[in-house]
């Protein structure tokens, strides 16, 4: 029997209409959260994901600003900008999207954004909450990972879940998550002795390496959780026939566009797995709604008791 197919957008639809009300509960009482963007230079898809980030604040009734420094703006400069805006009351959450010009020291400039705005939970103060179970601010794509699981009744407590991947912002945060949700975690990587063996043991699986299609069914327990958050490009046309052959579908994308998404996850695996998330629409919607969340959660922890409590907490 093929997987079932947790639908991402569908979650992240939800999440975005609790945002929305809590948002609008705030207003009313005189509060409204406030999200500043900084985008520099002119990397087309910071570009594409920036558009993406202030049409959800419009959608869901949060402020925004979009802060876009030249290429040449020094780290300096942007040590400025942080600044300015952690100063500003009325801003909640400070995002600077990557990545940042090579000339900028990227580590300095997000250590300098105030760890109660850091929105992306990058910010080693909020890492240590994470780590230490305290409230905090949670990185946006292993918290939609969580909410996935959640919100499609799948079991995390006591049950083996294998992590592929150790990157600071999904790998090492989504492990965790899943061990403070009481699941026993194994973090996996390129030096990892007999990977599929490994994934095989995992009664929810979360592939996280960047690269197309790697997790084929040997790495899969029959009946296990997958979770897929790759999102890659393929272009090569040998490499999609290894992916999608025969699939008429991703075919017919593929010759009108010259190249198609896919997760770290092979396709095949979805005839093994008892569940699975789809690329696209399984994670990557759930990334700007988690934003969006972790504004409106930042905001209530900057003011306090006078904001109104978030269901979704």
């Amino acid at each position: 029997m093929p997987a079932t197919i947790l639908d991402g957008t569908k979650i992240a639809n939800d999440i975005r209409g609790e945002v929305a009300a809590e948002v609008a509960a705030m207003a009313a009482a005189g509060v409204r959260p406030g999200l500043a963007v900084v985008l520099v230079g002119h990397n087309p898809a910071s570009e594409i994901y920036v558009r993406g980030k202030v049409k959800a604040c419009e959608e869901v009734g949060v402020y925004s600003e979009k802060h876009t420094p030249s290429e040449a703006a020094t780290t300096s400069e942007l040590l400025r900008l942080v600044e300015d805006l952690n100063r500003r009351d009325e801003i909640d959450g400070i995002l600077v999207q990557l990545p940042l010009p090579a000339h900028v020291d990227s580590k300095t400039v997000l250590m300098a954004v105030d760890p109660a705005k850091d929105v992306d939970g990058f910010h080693p103060v909020n890492v240590g909450f994470l780590s230490t179970q305290r409230p905090g601010l949670v990185p946006c794509t292993p918290a939609g990972v969580m909410e996935i699981l959640k919100r499609s009744n799948i079991a995390i407590a006591g049950q083996e879940a294998v992590v592929i991947g150790r990157s600071d912002i999904v790998g090492k945060p989504v492990a965790m998550l899943l061990t403070n949700a009481n699941a026993t975690v194994t973090v996996c990587h390129s030096k990892t002795h007999d990977l599929p063996g490994v994934c095989r043991r995992a009664d929810i699986l979360v592939a996280a390496i960047g690269r197309a299609g790697m997790i084929t069914r040997e790495f899969v327990k029959p009946g296990a959780t997958v979770i897929d958050v790759g999102m890659n490009k393929v272009s090569d046309l040998p490499e999609f026939q290894r992916l999608f052959a025969g699939n008429a579908k991703r075919e017919e994308t593929f010759r009108a566009r010259g190249s198609t998404l896919v997760g770290d996850v092979h396709p095949e695996v979805a005839e093994v797995a008892g569940a699975i998330t789809p690329v696209p629409g399984g994670v990557g919607p759930l990334t700007i709604a988690m934003l969006m969340f972790n504004t409106v959660k930042a905001a209530k922890m900057r003011r306090g008791s006078n904001v109104p409590e978030f269901a979704g907490k």
